[in-house]
């Protein structure tokens, strides 16, 4: 049976809260500088747990299974609030991975496929549930380029220029890969 391990789930949550730690809780809007390198820590945790992460053109981080056949699809969102909780969202990203893991490890389960999901932008600092609408086909370049910042109106192109995420492209939910 597999089985978590809780020392490795909650040093990876705590890890995470550093990425723009507020006194008790953290803040990491979407494309700040804290989120984008907090993006890239998951994708470096997803790839030592042997998924095949990418982080695509509006900032979701996918880790996908090698594996082939049936899988789950597991994850949340990293972005916070300002000034919001250290669990908000992570804790199910952090989760879907930590079962990713857990199912890897044990024999009975290692042929079992899980992708892990972080979605960009869930907490509409641009729009709303962009991330997610974009994997599922809902967002198209027109509205990418007419998101502002909900705070200061900076346009989510020049966040993404500077993020370096510009020129990657979108993943998009291919639904053969979720039957």
């Amino acid at each position: 049976m597999p089985k978590i391990n809780g020392e490795r789930l909650l040093a990876d949550l705590r890890r995470i809260a550093d990425f723009g730690r507020y006194q008790t809780g953290v803040h990491r809007p979407h494309l700040s500088p804290q989120d984008v390198e907090s993006r890239h820590w998951l994708a470096g945790r997803m790839k030592e747990a042997g998924l095949e992460p990418v982080i695509d053109g509006v900032g979701n981080v996918i880790g996908r299974s090698p594996k082939t056949g049936p899988r789950l699809l597991m994850g949340s969102h990293t972005d916070t609030q300002p000034r919001g909780g250290w669990l908000d969202g992570v804790m199910g990203v952090i989760y879907g991975l930590e079962v990713a893991r857990a199912l890897a490890e044990d024999p009975d389960t290692a042929h079992l496929a899980v992708d892990v999901a972080s979605w960009a932008d869930e907490e509409g600092h641009w729009g709303q549930m962009l991330g997610s609408k974009s994997f599922t086909g809902r967002v198209g370049e027109a509205d990418i380029d007419a998101a502002r910042h909900r705070d200061d109106g900076s346009t989510m192109r020049d966040a993404l220029k500077a993020a370096g995420l510009d020129k990657a492209p979108r993943v998009q939910l291919e639904e053969e890969r979720y039957r």
